[in-house]
């Protein structure tokens, strides 16, 4: 099952660091989010990546063109212009950098993405939140609900959209960022039927998290797999310097590998 990461907006509540890369690319104890986040799907067995590049695309390319080496112990004879490696420490992964457009939403992004995919399931998250979410477990529950999409709920302090569920636990509405008291919230990590992409209709503009996602939970299409442990989004500078003291100090509880 590949796993498709949306990284191609514009990051502008972190400009501090995004005027010269994009979100993604944003450095947590002098690895970029986006790594971490790939380094807990692979401790999954999830090594297939489609990276939804935009904003700056071109930092993301560069640097897995050059982490082979970057990984590696090298030998360069300048002389003869050869290069040997003499080992490296590479992860099992193929990446794919998909260019969807600077000004692309959230929606088109993945819609670009469907002739990569094909017709199989696949999974998707945000390239900004770190989590110690089960992917085994959320990947079964995907499964045994027969749902068309499942969606990972958390709990943070707020400043999110939020769901609202039944008495069984069901998803009945999805409400994006709404003013006052937040419960539970949208923390990504989503498991998708290929029918999911036949819900994104407005190409570009169209917004994965407004009418593709409600009208998909208000026909009982979502599955909802509720997280209670960690997770934590890199919204501002304030979320970066929380996340790299957290690695620092060896209490990054994002870190499954």
């Amino acid at each position: 099952m590949k796993v498709l990461i949306l990284a191609g907006g514009y990051g502008t509540r972190i400009s501090e660091e995004t005027g010269i890369r994009p979100k993604p690319m944003v450095e947590v104890g002098e690895k970029p989010i986006l790594w971490h986040i790939m380094k807990h799907y692979s401790s999954y067995g999830f090594n297939e990546f489609v990276i939804l590049c935009g904003y700056k695309g071109n930092c993301i390319k560069e640097y897995f063109a050059n982490y082979f080496v970057r990984q590696s112990s090298v030998t360069f004879d300048l002389a003869n212009n050869s290069m040997e490696i003499i080992n490296s420490d590479v992860e099992n992964w193929k990446v794919t950098c998909l260019d969807t457009g600077d000004g692309t939403l959230t929606g088109g992004r993945i819609k670009r993405a469907q002739e990569v995919v094909g017709n199989e399931p696949f999974m998707l998250t945000y390239g900004d939140g770190v989590s110690d979410v089960d992917i085994k477990a959320l990947v079964e529950s995907h499964k045994e609900s027969g749902r068309a999409c499942t969606m990972t709920a958390v709990q943070p302090d707020g400043r999110f959209g939020a769901l609202e569920f039944d008495d069984k636990d069901q998803l009945t509405a999805f409400k994006e960022k709404p003013q006052g008291e937040v419960g539970w919230i949208n923390g990504g990590f989503f498991v998708c039927q290929p029918e999911v992409f036949d819900e994104i209709k407005d190409g570009d503009r169209t917004i994965f998290e407004r009418a593709p996602l409600e009208k998909l939970a208000s026909s009982g299409q979502v599955n909802s797999y509720k997280h209670d442990g960690f997770w934590k989004c890199m919204d501002t500078l304030a979320d970066k310097q929380a996340l790299t003291k957290m690695w620092e100090s060896g209490e990054a509880k994002w870190k499954t590998w």
